[in-house]
């Protein structure tokens, strides 16, 4: 099927996006890098989308990740549905601004993906991850951040080198395990974009999430968003647990799992709210040390029973108190 022009969100990603993202076990453990390089060109009313690049490392899970070829597949591109005709993967992608909720098979990794794409306000950097299921069962994840190039600039010796500069630091902060504040107490806030469940935007929520740490592994979150009808406040204590993570009321209930810098939950609220978020937050300045980032992109999606009402997305910043 052809289209008169591109959508938004093909639009939105016009050109070449560098990463290395890492590549996890279901534990959460780091397994190795996927140095890729991808694009996508609108022609003659279609789109065909591709990944160059090879696996480093890998683990147990470098035979089922490791190729012979490029990625390559062709996509009908429309503002509502992505829809991806293989060979190399099957399936469908939803944007909601500039972020893509996709599902989808791939025959050569033989898992079902879960793809997340975050692009950023800035518009030249993207946080990417997959997370790789066998049926119900997740068997790993891929993520990590994107920057892009457009047309020739690519070869720019300055651009060359901002990019050499991006994948080196994605070698370093990769594999960097997710954590938030254990001893400082402060706020990360931010204004995020609110779409709903029809792809059309809603406006705008603030957000604001008051940490004071506990102990080691407990930290008491204090949490308001203020906004385009998604208006809510709730308190809940986080306890992490190496690379999973529980939340123990009062406000709400659920856990997470997290892979390097993204960390992915699941709540439920309370006092007979039948509204449940599914989320990622990613880190986007941790780097290998004694600290925490400052900056999350965070992303969740806002359900009222087993249906989508909302989506959520923006950078949050960190403010100590």
């Amino acid at each position: 099927m052809s289209a008169p022009e591109p959508s938004a969100w093909q639009r939105r990603i016009t050109g070449e996006w560098h990463g290395r993202p890492s590549l996890f076990d279901a534990t959460g453990t780091w397994c190795g890098f996927e140095d890729i390089r991808r694009s996508s060109a609108f022609e003659d009313g279609g789109t065909v989308y591709r990944m160059d690049g090879g696996l480093e490392g890998g683990g147990p899970l470098a035979g089922r990740f490791r190729l012979a070829a490029p990625f390559a597949f062709a996509v009908t591109d429309a503002d509502d549905n992505r829809i991806y005709h293989g060979p190399d993967f099957h399936g469908t992608g939803q944007p909601y601004g500039s972020f893509v909720d996709a599902h989808y098979y791939g025959p050569g990794w033989q898992v079902d993906l879960n793809t997340w794409n975050h692009v950023l306000p800035d518009g030249e950097t993207q946080v990417y991850s997959s997370v790789l299921y066998q049926g119900w069962t997740v068997v790993g994840c891929f993520n990590g951040l994107y920057r892009r190039t457009i047309g020739a600039g690519a070869d720019d010796p300055a651009t060359r080198a901002a990019i050499d500069a991006h994948l080196a630091a994605e070698t370093r902060s990769g594999p960097v395990p997710w954590i938030l504040p254990t001893k400082r107490s402060g706020a990360f806030r931010g204004t995020c974009e609110v779409w709903g469940a029809d792809q059309k935007p809603r406006g705008t929520v603030e957000v604001e999430d008051r940490l004071t740490p506990l102990d080691l592994l407990r930290t008491e979150h204090r949490v308001r968003w203020t906004g385009a009808g998604v208006d809510r406040a709730f308190t809940v204590v986080r306890r992490r647990d190496g690379t999973r993570e529980f939340w123990e009321g009062p406000g709400a209930w659920g856990n997470a799992q997290a892979f390097g810098r993204a960390n992915y939950p699941v709540w439920h609220f309370t006092d007979g709210d039948v509204h449940k978020v599914k989320g990622r937050e990613f880190a986007l300045d941790a780097t290998p040390g004694m600290t925490a980032g400052g900056q999350l992109a965070v992303t969740w999606e806002l359900f009222d029973g087993n249906v989508l009402a909302a989506v959520v997305h923006g950078v949050l910043g960190w403010e100590e108190t």
